[in-house]
């Protein structure tokens, strides 16, 4: 049996499909087809609203979910990347009741896959489930150059542990603040990664440490004895020195570019050529609030036609995991964005950067992309 799916509009992944436009969808959820209502039969059920694909959440610390409200908001980023080591500690009782609750948040939520950030193995019981479709991106850092080869053996033991149980899995790096050179030509050397995140210029305190060697990583470093000794400035942004280290045909998140400048984009744009499709920009605009009060240049970043992807983060630095209430700040803060293009970002794009477009994102035969029902600041799961 196949129900019959009409509403006031319907957004199919990449735009907004004709009046009177009708989905097909089979008990397993499959699109059977898209066609105009009249050619639909009878029973066709109307919705009030926007129908949409579900959500693609590119972005995101499952592993941090015991977190949520623990630390305190807008102190900016070093001081909560303190907080963050401090912090992180808790029962494996409290760890994996709060991974499972928010995992079941992201699935009322209308999300359907997520590219999941880990530092150790805490969500792969979780995971296992199957309730969501993880790309999950593990993660190391090491900031000086004598670790390179004990911080990349030690995170392969956590990387064959998720490969045991999933397909989808890289090693990344967390961020040009926190990699060096060395372990970062391992990451990107690696030969089953076929899809790297990065956090990028979250805060200026990464510029000034790329470019005078000073500034609050430089005191953090120094605070935590970690030795800087094999970093040497070159005067450059943080992403203009880092991007020549990956390679143009392997796709690359930059996750929250808060401190992107169009002299930045330029630069990637020169890089990737012709390849371009290959660099995603993920906004995460709730963390960026949450932990600096502060918003990526996104009006410069649309006007220079960048890929974009949308994510939540943790709900260390979220309320709430809900791509929609993203959504809705970016509609929020910049207005001039039309709603079709922030439905895509969350859709077919997010599909696109974890290389699940062939399941998820669009209404197109065959695929499964969840139907969601969204309204004024409200979604709900048809």
């Amino acid at each position: 049996m196949y129900r019959k799916l009409t509403a006031t509009r319907i957004f199919n992944g990449y735009q907004y499909l004709p009046e009177g436009s009708a989905l097909l969808v089979d008990e397993n959820g499959r699109i059977v087809d898209v066609l105009p209502e009249t050619e639909a039969g009878n029973e066709v059920e109307f919705f009030e609203g926007t129908l949409s694909p579900g959500f693609i959440n590119c972005h995101c610390h499952l592993e941090l979910s015991h977190l949520k409200g623990k630390i305190e908001k807008n102190t900016g980023l070093i001081d909560f990347l303190g907080k963050i080591m401090v912090e992180r500690n808790a029962t494996d009782l409290e760890i994996s009741t709060a991974i499972a609750s928010a995992e079941s948040e992201m699935l009322q939520n209308g999300i359907l896959a997520v590219g999941d950030i880990c530092n150790n193995v805490n969500t792969i019981t979780q995971k296992t489930k199957q309730h969501l479709f993880y790309h999950n991106f593990i993660e190391v850092a090491g900031f000086p150059e004598e670790m390179a080869n004990p911080r990349f053996e030690k995170i392969l033991e956590v990387y064959h542990q998720f490969k045991t149980h999933f397909s989808k899995s890289s090693i990344v790096p967390h961020a040009p603040y926190s990699v060096s050179t060395a372990l970062l030509q391992k990451i990107v050397d690696f030969e089953d990664n076929n899809l790297i995140s990065i956090h990028n210029q979250e805060t200026i305190e990464e510029t000034i440490l790329y470019q005078q060697k000073s500034g609050g990583f430089a005191d953090f470093y120094s605070r935590f004895n970690i030795s800087m000794d094999s970093f040497e400035p070159k005067g450059k942004s943080s992403l203009q020195d880092i991007l020549p280290q990956f390679k143009i045909n392997q796709p690359l998140i930059l996750v929250h570019n808060v401190f992107t400048e169009e002299a930045d984009v330029q630069y990637a744009k020169s890089f990737y050529g012709d390849l371009i499709s290959n660099l995603y920009f993920c906004l995460c605009p709730n963390a960026n609030l949450y932990i600096s009060n502060r918003l990526p240049n996104v009006e410069m970043l649309f006007n220079n036609n960048c890929n974009f992807v949308i994510g939540t983060d943790s709900l260390a630095s979220n309320d709430q995991l809900c791509i929609y209430n993203e959504i809705n700040v970016l509609k929020k803060h910049f207005p001039f964005i039309p709603m079709e293009n922030l439905l895509q970002w969350a859709t077919i794009n997010g599909a696109r950067a974890l290389q699940v477009d062939d399941i998820y994102g669009s209404f197109e035969k065959g695929k499964t992309p969840g139907v969601l029902l969204l309204g004024e600041g409200v979604m709900r799961i048809v």
